[in-house]
């Protein structure tokens, strides 16, 4: 995978960036660009799942004053700012389809126009894309434009789960402690063997976003100068009794095992990412705990 990103990274060609949801697309991203001749200039990362479609092409391009109600000033886009780097589109599958002819005449003319504005502006930015989805299905469905598909998909890489990189994962462990251990408990100075072991050997269904949150919350209950498995979460600590609990039988109803998943994970995440990894929607898992009586105790931690 690193010599993949190091081949990547010198050419100036668009990337797309596949695989489950909170595998590190984004950390491959900002990996690649690091790497990169443009390196010294900015990375700007866009959800494209996170802004409301109406506002999302003033967000890309930019808009002038009076393009639109409250548009009262002119606004830069992101493409703008990142300019002489890299843009980020993290969640592309997402992009509404009128966007996307926007995106591809960007792509192919190197061009932008704000919205509003009857002048386009020559924009030298290299194209980051990601998505969780299969864009060929997209594409088959008429759900995403197939000559997009093709101008983003110069470069892929296929980013496997982090169950299947178990390498990783104590890189990336010790990637997030160094990230997270100066804000939140400079006394803990290393992750100790018997944490590390464990946190290898765990098969970490959340991947890459599940791992940086153990680490963050091992953080700020950790007492000692070492990151120890006492404040690691109690599944990974006895991966046994978490393996038996999540073993699908064949026999097992969809529906119990979302609600089992909803139980078990409900305090290591946020609504929001139980909710992405089970692939439904937020309003979708409200109404699920509601039907099956789970509903999440207000003031608990991580209830957003």
């Amino acid at each position: 995978m690193f010599k993949l990103i190091n081949k990547v990274a010198r050419t100036d060609s668009s990337v797309l960036i596949t695989g489950e949801s909170g595998s590190g697309k984004e950390l491959v991203a900002r990996a690649i660009h690091r790497l990169s001749p443009r390196s010294k200039e900015p990375f700007v990362p866009v959800n494209c799942g996170a802004l409301p479609a109406e506002l999302l092409e003033s967000e890309l391009f930019g808009h002038t004053k009076g393009a639109f109600t409250g548009a009262v000033a002119n606004k830069t886009g992101l493409f703008t700012e990142a300019r002489g780097g890299a843009i980020f589109l993290d969640e592309i599958g997402e992009l509404p389809l009128g966007l996307q002819v926007k995106l591809l005449r960007a792509l192919q003319d190197r061009e932008i126009r704000p919205v509003g504005s009857s002048k386009s502006f020559i924009c030298d930015v290299r194209v980051i894309t990601a998505t969780n989805k299969h864009l060929e299905k997209e594409v088959e469905l008429k759900a995403f434009r197939e000559d997009l598909y093709y101008r983003i998909n110069v470069l892929t890489i296929e980013l496997p789960p982090l169950r299947e990189r178990g390498n990783d994962v104590e890189e990336l462990a010790v990637h997030f402690f160094n990230r997270y251990a100066p804000k939140i408990n400079k006394k803990v100075k290393v992750i100790a063997p018997s944490a590390m072991k464990l946190m290898k050997n765990y098969h970490w269904p959340g991947n890459v976003r599940e791992l940086e949150n153990v680490i963050e919350r091992a953080l700020i209950l950790e007492e000692s100068d070492q990151l120890t498995p006492e404040s690691l979460p109690e599944n990974i600590i006895h991966p046994a009794a978490g393996a038996q609990s999540q073993a699908i039988d064949a026999q097992l109803s969809i529906d119990q095992y979302v609600k089992d998943f909803i139980i078990r994970y409900e305090n290591i995440f946020k609504e929001k990412e139980i909710a992405r990894m089970l692939g439904i929607s937020r309003k979708s898992l409200w109404e699920r705990r509601k039907k099956w009586g789970l509903l999440r105790q207000s003031g608990k931690r991580n209830d957003l």
